[in-house]
């Protein structure tokens, strides 16, 4: 079991590099708003590199994360629930590489975001049922249906940011500089809310792997 302790390890350390990274872009990219301006905006900015390696070290925490749990579920769906994990890492590591202005930068979020969801409720359902972290089944629950939660969030939050844009005669579009202010009646909490989900969905990664460092017998 060393080497489970290990990946649960590695999936802790990247997991939690990686929300550094997003919190010393907001300290360094402060003229990027956070109420209304998505994460994979600071690719605009002057540090990159750190909201590339944002990128790549979340990659690596849900990667490990497929692979750590590959022995451990039972069921046909838990599998699948897991190479969807693994495909949210492969959308994450090209979210890094292919930022905002480049034509795959959507298709990256179209393999990294709505696949993390499904996946951490397949997986954790099957891991309750096995009786992985009997202590702490109501949080390894919640943390999975946050991710879900944040997805239709921000998508709710979208909608009505680029509504109110839209009844403002601001242009938006993946070619158009975005405006440098909020217009008066729009609601733009947009960024906030993809921020969310992304503590939610690193959460999930974090909490998963805490759980195994101290109940990996139970597995």
């Amino acid at each position: 079991m060393e080497h489970l302790s290990l990946l649960a390890k590695l999936i802790l350390g990247s997991c939690s590099l990686s929300l550094i990274c997003l919190a010393i872009l907001h300290i360094v990219s402060a003229e990027f708003k956070p109420s209304w301006r998505m994460v994979s905006e600071y690719a605009l900015g002057k540090h990159k590199w750190l909201l590339t390696s944002f990128f790549i070290l979340w990659s690596i925490g849900s990667i490990l994360t497929s692979i750590h749990l590959w022995n451990f579920v039972t069921s046909k769906l838990a599998y699948t629930g897991l190479i969807l994990i693994f495909i949210s890492g492969i959308g994450a590591f090209m979210g890094g590489l292919f930022d905002v202005k480049h034509k795959l930068h959507g298709f990256s979020f179209l393999m990294g975001v709505p696949t993390l969801p499904v996946g951490a409720i397949l997986v954790s359902y099957n891991l309750l049922n096995l009786g992985y972290g009997t202590s702490s089944q109501s949080f390894i629950l919640w943390s999975a249906h946050a991710t879900w939660m944040s997805l239709v969030l921000m998508a709710i939050s979208m909608i009505v940011m680029m509504t109110g844009f839209k009844k403002s005669g601001i242009p938006m579009g993946p070619n158009i500089e975005p405006p440098k202010v909020v217009p008066e009646g729009v609601i733009a909490l947009a960024g906030y809310a993809n921020r969310i989900l992304v503590i939610c969905y690193i959460g999930w990664l974090i909490v998963i792997s805490s759980i195994n460092l101290t109940s990996s017998a139970n597995l």
